[in-house]
């Protein structure tokens, strides 16, 4: 079978592996293109990317799909069917119009819940039990197409972003392999989505991280699970950016002020912060310019720390 495929993070790089290893022909490797960054701003390549040069697969990085000359070259390509995996584009009809077999879209969500570009997240800050990866036939649509396979995931209560991204990508790709030989025999038998039951999830911003202390304690500790690794949870402190990496919600009501620092006589946390609902454990944080540690660690560091109030969003 000859195949296209389309991804960009390290979500997608599973997937890939699996296709290579299990002697699919991958005719190109198509990714975004490479971004500044860093302090010297130089060119940082897609994860996808590097994973396809390691195999001598060819890279394709075209700014647009649309363009004519970039459609004309994935018709030149007569793949059998294109694979789509966080890549990041959406797909113009020209293209999904180009492989016998159709285009195929890994998503990580139980479609039609959490569409769009933030299903992960999403999921953890509805406070869902289960997520999961749905595999589909793609349309012009956001995530509308017919779906193929779904494998159903528990989420767990120290799961974040990242952590749920790493289970769902390998799930992911072992969905794939059994969908694709199904659906060139046409023993699969696509099932439309419930339009009434679809959610949708959007894109996030840096500032999106910054903590609002008036929200509760178990909706801010939610936050700091869908934001990391990106964009990080964090408050301010003498004018300096404090990420709260790990936190738990406590059975405490909260006396004081929102985002007043509380102390408190637990072993297993070191200090929480008073919300609009409840009082937030603090576990792990990370001054800017610092490493990341222990609450306790940081506590130890800041004597004035108890009773200061903490800025809100």
């Amino acid at each position: 079978m000859r195949v296209i495929f389309m991804g960009t993070p390290e979500f997608s790089i599973a997937a890939l592996e699996q296709l290579f290893v299990n002697k699919y022909e991958v005719a190109a490797v198509y990714t975004q293109p490479d971004r500044v960054a860093g302090r010297g701003l130089s060119q940082v390549p897609p994860p996808v990317k590097k994973a396809a040069l390691v195999h001598g697969l060819p890279v394709m990085q075209p700014a647009k799909l649309r363009d004519t000359e970039v459609v004309a070259e994935i018709a030149r390509l007569r793949p059998d069917v294109i694979v789509v995996a966080a890549y990041a584009q959406k797909l113009p009809k020209a293209v999904l119009d180009i492989p016998a077999f159709g285009c195929v879209n890994i998503h990580p969500s139980l479609l039609p819940k959490h569409r769009g570009v933030s299903p992960v997240p999403a999921a953890i800050m509805s406070g869902d039990s289960f997520t999961g990866v749905s595999v589909m036939l793609m349309d012009e649509g956001w995530d509308t197409g017919l779906v193929l396979s779904r494998a159903q995931v528990p989420i767990a209560s120290r799961d974040t972003a990242g952590s749920l991204m790493d289970k769902l990508s390998l799930i992911g790709a072992q969905l794939l392999l059994d969908v694709l030989p199904r659906l060139v025999g046409g023993t699969l038998v696509p099932q439309p989505q419930d339009e009434e039951s679809a959610t949708y999830s959007g894109l996030i911003r840096k500032e999106d991280g910054e903590i609002d202390w008036h929200r509760s304690a178990v909706d801010i500790w939610r936050r700091v699970r869908a934001y990391q690794p990106w964009p990080g949870c964090y408050t301010r402190w003498r004018g300096r950016q404090l990420k709260v990496l790990e936190a738990v919600p406590l059975d405490e009501q909260a006396t004081d002020e929102a985002g007043h620092v509380v102390a408190l006589d637990r072993k297993d946390v070191a200090f929480g912060v008073s919300t609009g609902d409840g009082v937030l454990g603090v576990l792990k944080v990370q001054l800017e310019g610092k490493r990341a540690m222990p609450a306790a660690e940081f506590l130890r560091g800041q004597r004035d720390w108890t009773g200061m109030v903490l800025p809100s969003k």
